[in-house]
């Protein structure tokens, strides 16, 4: 991805957020000369990957299938004691984010607001496959069962809880807006605990033709 897509991005997402009256910490706006200043006291933002995540899943198409995330907060396994994670997103409609589960971590998703979102889901097999049993899906604690690769559409309000090893994707309802998407979850570490389907890059490789707005997750050790 260029530099100036991921830049316009973040301009669009800013707006977005501001229009759903979602705010971020302070530290979300900083520019790099602030980062610089002030990279010592910010070293468990750094340390565990909070801030702007942008990525493509190496397909070079961020509008079909990409993903823009932020993460609020988060611990870090044998550093600290925290035990959770939030996070928030910002899907398209149609923008697809492609199968994938967590060893590790469960989480809930929820529709922060704006258009709907569409989850597809999958139970696993030992091998890491797709399993042809049927999905018991938690919305908002109520079971439903699914076909394997049933869709569920959540309206603003709504939540989902995924259980380890549940294979998932989801995209935007076409027709009905972009969508504001939470995540509440255990301890979040996009380095291990990713396990897609189909092999993706999970980071983008940037091509620099201007300077960061804001600085992404991917960004802390190069530019600090």
């Amino acid at each position: 991805m260029k530099r100036s897509e991921i830049n316009q991005i973040l301009i669009q997402a800013k707006e977005f957020m501001n229009s759903k009256q979602f705010m971020l910490p302070p530290w979300a706006y900083w520019s790099l000369e602030q980062w610089r200043e002030n990279k010592d006291d910010a070293s468990e933002v750094i340390r565990n990957l909070l801030g702007w995540d942008i990525t493509d899943f190496g397909c070079g198409d961020y509008h079909n299938r990409g993903l823009l995330l932020f993460t609020i907060r988060n611990g870090k396994m044998g550093i600290d004691s925290k035990p959770y994670a939030e996070k928030i997103m910002i899907v398209e409609e149609g923008q697809e984010t492609p199968m994938h589960f967590h060893w590790s971590k469960m989480e809930d998703i929820i529709n922060r607001g704006g258009g709907n979102l569409v989850m597809e889901l999958c139970n696993s097999t030992p091998d890491e496959e797709y399993d042809t049993t049927p999905v018991l899906a938690k919305i908002d604690s109520i079971t439903r069962t699914l076909e394997p690769g049933g869709k569920v559409i959540m309206n603003p309000g709504e939540s989902i809880c995924l259980q380890r090893g549940l294979y998932h994707c989801f995209y935007g309802e076409q027709g009905k807006g972009t969508v504001l998407v939470g995540e509440v979850s255990a301890v979040n570490d996009d380095n291990t605990d990713n396990r897609f389907y189909e092999p993706v890059g999970r980071f983008p490789v940037i091509e620099e033709d201007e300077l960061p707005v804001h600085l992404l997750v991917g960004d802390y050790g190069r530019f600090l």
